[in-house]
């Protein structure tokens, strides 16, 4: 082929006279070696015969030759010199078999019947050649474009990126399949290919083909953008979140900058006005997003409250509810009703807007802004289409959202009259309470928990803070408190699981999207617990930050119970909580308080006193809601920095008759002599023959699990009281588990029936021994 160098060259003799690196490689010989001698020896083990006529020998030399080469495989071709003789050049087979000018042939064939376009370059990255598709993209001929730069033939977004591939391609000799690029969008909208660079391995170049994908891309960007939009915005009731949902799902794959604003009285919960919507009805930025991370300009801040200027197309899209795409030039004339969002708009560099308002049944909800920058284009039709689809389903989240806030600040009102006003006396204990609310809306409150054995908790708590958030986690806090109570825990555990709710409540606060101002509020709150058991007349307490409780009696006077300290909760990670054990006589009335009390009654001096409370509460012989009135004629309600509480409990004894204790050995006739005890008992306080023999199958059944696993002593306590409750004590580790036997088995059913003919029962441990506890339902009892 013209200008391929030949392996050696000949004459008509069979002399080489020129031999080339490639033969040196080859045959190993230097070329000084080889120049004058006969190729036949050169390239051929056997030398070749040669008569005694020179003439004849020089046939046969160049005879032998050819059929050497031809053997080997090499292409013999004649050359015609200046002075008329013949020389013979020998040269390699094409590498891929082909016969001479089929590679270009084929390479023809390619460049005329290929969709996309195919360039041809050297090892400079200069165009060799470029089909009628490369031309087209270029904007230029085939002979325009030759011999030039390729990335300046076709202008890239990132050229040095297709230079960079084109390069390692012709070092190792890989190939890149659909790589996607980019074009240059300075002078005409941007276009997607799928870029394959293919090296050549035997010419130092390359092939690279592009395919034009902006359609599919756009389709697929589309696509995802619904999918992402469906998967993150509808699954919370918040509004801040669903409008940052949205904006998460399109940004960056859809948009580079969106923007969700809002109509103020919808974020209220208030109904959507109805359409048209009046210019001074005023809009709040709920969410932003953006591609440029935190140099991205932005008009105004997350949460700002503004009426949209006129006329802009923000404006007229909420008054006649179309969508809107512009064109963003600095000559754009609407820019100058609106200089911040325009100023905005240039630091950005936004290049296309496009407006949807937010509506659903007629109603304006808010309005969804999109932008592209320089990295893209506009909006086509099928985008616009797309992107009013995914604003009703964001607007139906954001109505959904608006209905639970409504919904929600009606229960945040009458969340303090939900509170017990009067904490509900128990048998061995009495209890009043003073509740003042703080007119901004607090966080405080009280209980007093009836628990199994004729035990009560008081608990007296307040999170930190106002509002309505303040006041939704009390009743959270609250509320999961009451469920703590029932799994009978003793007060440092109690508020240890209590704290692990604080915790996560924080954690999810912190959770929330960047615009909510609930996530820069921190979350704390203080906790008292107290447990009381009649039988013991012990006060066992833990304290998370709160206010020590007050002890009076008549003759021990008053005394402030210093508790172990404990952290606030919600502080989690510090140390165990601790508790205090006091001893109370029957008579004593307990405090328990918060700081807020303190701060509103009234001194003497009119300053924050504890001394006048303790002196209300010193005469304990009068009812407990007279000193809780009392204390309420002192304060001062203009001086309440939170919710004033009081919780008071006077403690009484338990009725002697009403508890009955025996003691059981470890033989295995006590079940027998237990359901003995249980039954003569029974019937001594009246109680109707159902519920006396369920008792005693429970009685048996925990009697000989506590013999069977448990270690002794055994003791079995009925209590007789609004319930009736069982109690087996021992001092065994091991817990007792509620199995659902086989019909085979012949154990394993124990607490199963006693789970089913009790309403409620549990297991309750201290320092040495463990209690099962059952509690059974007694029928009303009429005159």
């Amino acid at each position: 082929m013209a200008g391929e160098t030949p392996l050696m060259v000949v004459d008509g003799g069979g002399v080489v006279v020129q031999w080339s690196h490639q033969a040196e490689e080859l045959w190993g010989r230097p070329a000084g070696e080889v120049i004058g001698r006969s190729a036949t020896e050169l390239v051929s083990p056997v030398p070749a015969p040669c008569g005694d006529a020179a003439e004849r020998c020089g046939h046969d030399a160049l005879r032998d030759v050819a059929a050497v080469a031809a053997h080997g495989g090499l292409r013999v071709q004649p050359e015609l010199r200046e002075d008329g003789s013949v020389t013979w050049g020998i040269f390699l087979p094409p590498a891929n078999g082909m016969a001479p000018g089929m590679e270009t042939a084929v390479l023809e064939a390619l460049s005329a019947h290929t969709a996309g376009a195919l360039f041809v370059v050297d090892e400079e990255l200069h165009v060799v050649s470029a089909n009628a598709a490369a031309q087209a993209l270029s904007g230029a001929s085939g002979r325009q474009i030759q011999g030039h730069p390729l990335t300046d033939a076709w202008p890239l977004s990132s050229p040095g990126e297709l230079a960079h591939i084109l390069r390692q391609a012709m070092a190792d000799g890989t190939s890149t399949t659909d790589h996607v690029m980019r074009t240059d969008p300075e002078n005409e909208p941007q276009h997607t290919h799928t870029v394959s660079v293919l090296p050549l391995h035997h010419a130092r170049g390359a092939v690279v083909v592009a395919h034009d994908v902006t359609g599919q891309e756009r389709a697929r960007r589309g696509v995802q953008a619904l999918y992402a939009v469906r998967e993150r915005v509808g699954q919370t009731l918040d509004m801040v979140a669903t409008c940052q949902g949205l904006v998460d799902a399109l940004v960056p794959g859809f948009a580079d900058i969106a923007v969700v604003e809002v109509v103020e009285p919808v974020v209220r919960g208030e109904e959507p006005p109805l359409i048209p919507l009046g210019r001074d009805v005023p809009l709040r930025r709920a969410a932003f997003g953006n591609s440029g991370g935190d140099q991205q300009a932005w008009a105004h801040p997350v949460g700002d409250v503004r009426a949209l200027p006129f006329p802009t197309p923000y404006a007229q899209a909420l008054v006649d509810l179309k969508p809107r795409t512009i064109a963003l030039r600095p000559d754009t004339p609407w820019l100058a009703a609106d200089p911040a969002r325009a100023e905005a708009i240039r630091a950005s560099g936004a290049r296309a807007l496009l407006v949807a308002p937010l509506t659903l049944r007629g109603k304006v909800l808010g309005l969804l802004s999109l932008y592209r920058t320089r990295r893209s284009d506009g909006f086509d039709e099928k985008e616009v289409a797309l992107t009013l689809e995914l604003a009703t389903h964001t607007a139906l989240g954001i109505d959904n959202a608006r209905r639970y806030t409504r919904e929600h600040t009606i229960a945040a009102a009458l969340q303090r009259h939900l509170l017990p006003p009067a904490p509900p006396s128990q048998t061995a204990i009495e209890t009043a309470g003073l509740y003042v609310a703080d007119g901004r809306g607090a966080g405080g409150w009280s209980n007093a928990c009836a628990l199994p054995g004729a035990r009560t908790a008081l608990v007296v708590g307040e999170v930190v803070g106002h509002g309505i958030h303040t006041a939704v986690t009390m009743g959270q806090l609250r509320t999961a408190m009451i469920s703590l109570a029932a799994l009978d825990l003793e007060p440092d555990e109690f508020l240890a699981r209590l704290d692990d709710t604080t915790v996560r409540l924080a954690r999810e606060r912190r959770a929330l999207p960047p615009g909510d101002p609930l996530r820069r509020q921190p979350l704390s709150a203080t906790c008292l617990c107290v447990l009381y058991d009649p039988f013991t007349h012990t006060c066992t307490i833990a304290s998370a930050g709160h206010l020590p409780p007050v002890v009076v009696g008549a003759e021990s006077g008053t005394r402030v119970v210093e508790p172990a300290a404990g952290g606030a909760l919600g502080g989690g990670g510090g140390p165990p909580y601790a508790t205090t054990t006091v001893t109370l006589a029957d008579g004593d009335v307990l405090a328990l308080y918060t700081a807020s009390l303190l701060s509103a009654v009234r001194g003497q001096d009119g300053a924050s006193d504890p001394q006048p409370l303790w002196r209300m509460l010193a005469d304990t012989d009068r009812p407990l809601q007279d000193l809780c009135d009392d204390v309420l004629y002192r304060l001062r309600a203009d001086a309440l920095p939170g919710d004033a509480i009081l919780l008071l409990a006077r403690t009484r004894p338990f009725p002697a008759d009403h508890v009955a204790t025996w003691p059981l050995g470890e033989e295995p006739t006590a079940p027998a002599l237990a359901r003995r005890h249980t039954r003569h008992q029974l019937a001594a306080w009246g109680v109707d023959e159902d519920t006396a023999y369920d008792t005693q199958e429970i009685v048996s059944e925990l009697v000989t699990n506590a013999v069977r696993y448990g270690a002794p002593p055994v003791r079995l306590r009925l209590i007789h009281d609004r319930t009736l409750t069982c109690e087996v004590q021992d001092r065994g580790t091991s817990a007792p588990r509620l199995r659902h036997a086989r019909s085979v088995d012949e154990g394993g059913r124990g607490l199963f029936i006693c789970a089913q003919l009790a309403h409620n029962w549990g297991i309750r441990y201290t320092n040495d021994q463990k209690t099962v506890w059952t509690e059974q339902s007694l029928p009303a009892q009429h005159p």
